[in-house]
């Protein structure tokens, strides 16, 4: 269970720190290696791409960052000192169009006091000036993403070692999180946007907790009605909702896909809701989407079918979209 803090201890800092359940040689690798780095680098929905990393004092780590809206963000990193497996010491700065804002990051690596195997994480941002580490707060967001990138750290290092990746799609919605939140979470608004391009909800009944369901009657273009069930395992409010899915009938039972009989009885689905820290704001909204006590057959018609899913998900995503900007712009909008 990870532990973390955010302060900002004077006018030119930023401090973060966390606790992961991981030993320190391996925390050490996952910010010192480019594969370990594109994996969580950035806050939620960022991806990133190294094209040059040279450890070693006065070596520089060259990378860009990939906003879930698609803006890029060049970065580059020079390293002061690098001192395996317990300090890194850098200047940060940004390239391209990005405002360029130097800062210094000293990262500590620490075996945590009283628990073996875990390593506590403190990064110490230096700005030159107190309006040059707020630019970057009221610009950049950089207190909530640096939270975020934390946080996808603990992921990553929490990550078991399978060989079912699972289907991942991330989205930003020009919404406040609350909104989106709501959208995801309240019939009504489930009812005007959750399906592909031509159906819609005609039934549903939803208890919204721990072991509750969302049961709902999706018809399609041509009139037949397909229905489908979650069952809620966690909900953390605004932030993560995790829920077990399958195709349903309309007494609420578990059936299978009516088109392909090898598809997965059960899949777990993942929906995590941050802060957009980047330009423009907004929400970030990830689906991780996996096969759940599924068969090795049933596994692989998961995998193989990532390409339809992209497109079928991306046509209700686009629903989503259309529906928050609806409620954004109010009566009359």
């Amino acid at each position: 269970m990870a532990t973390d803090s955010s302060e900002l201890p004077s006018d030119r800092e930023i401090v973060l720190s966390r606790v992961f359940d991981a030993p320190r040689e391996l925390v050490w690798l996952a910010f010192t290696t480019p594969e370990r780095l594109h994996h969580w680098w950035g806050p939620r929905g960022f991806t990133t791409r190294t094209h040059h990393l040279d450890l070693r004092p006065g070596g520089q780590w060259r990378f860009v960052m990939v906003g879930p809206d698609g803006h890029e963000y060049e970065n580059f990193v020079t390293y002061l000192e690098v001192s395996e497996p317990h300090r890194l010491r850098y200047r940060h700065g940004g390239g391209g169009d990005s405002e360029q804002v130097t800062f210094e990051v000293t990262v500590t690596l620490e075996p945590h006091a009283g628990a073996g195997g875990r390593t506590c994480v403190t990064m110490r941002s230096l700005f030159p000036s107190a309006q040059a580490r707020d630019f970057v707060l009221r610009t950049y967001g950089a207190l909530e993403g640096g939270r975020q990138t934390l946080a996808r750290l603990g992921e990553q290092l929490a990550a078991a070692a399978v060989d079912d990746a699972p289907f991942v799609l991330t989205r930003v919605f020009k919404a406040p999180r609350a909104l989106v939140w709501d959208a995801w979470t309240q019939s009504a608004h489930l009812a005007r946007w959750m399906g592909p391009a031509g159906t819609r909800i005609v039934k549903a009944t939803l208890d919204l907790r721990p072991g509750g369901t969302y049961h709902y009657g999706m018809e399609g273009p041509g009139g037949q009605v397909m229905w489908g069930k979650w069952v809620f395992r966690e909900i953390v409010a605004g932030e993560r909702l995790v829920c077990i899915v399958s195709f349903s009938d309309a007494d609420g039972g578990i059936t299978r896909h009516p088109g392909a009989a090898q598809w997965p009885l059960e899949t777990q689905s993942t929906v995590t809701f941050a802060d957009h820290a980047g330009i423009g704001r907004g929400t970030t909204v990830v689906l991780e989407w996996a096969p759940y006590r599924a068969s090795a057959e049933e596994r692989a018609v998961f995998a193989a079918s990532h390409a339809g899913m992209t497109q079928g998900w991306g046509g209700t995503m686009a629903q989503l979209e259309a529906y928050l900007a609806q409620l954004v712009a109010g009566p009359g909008g």
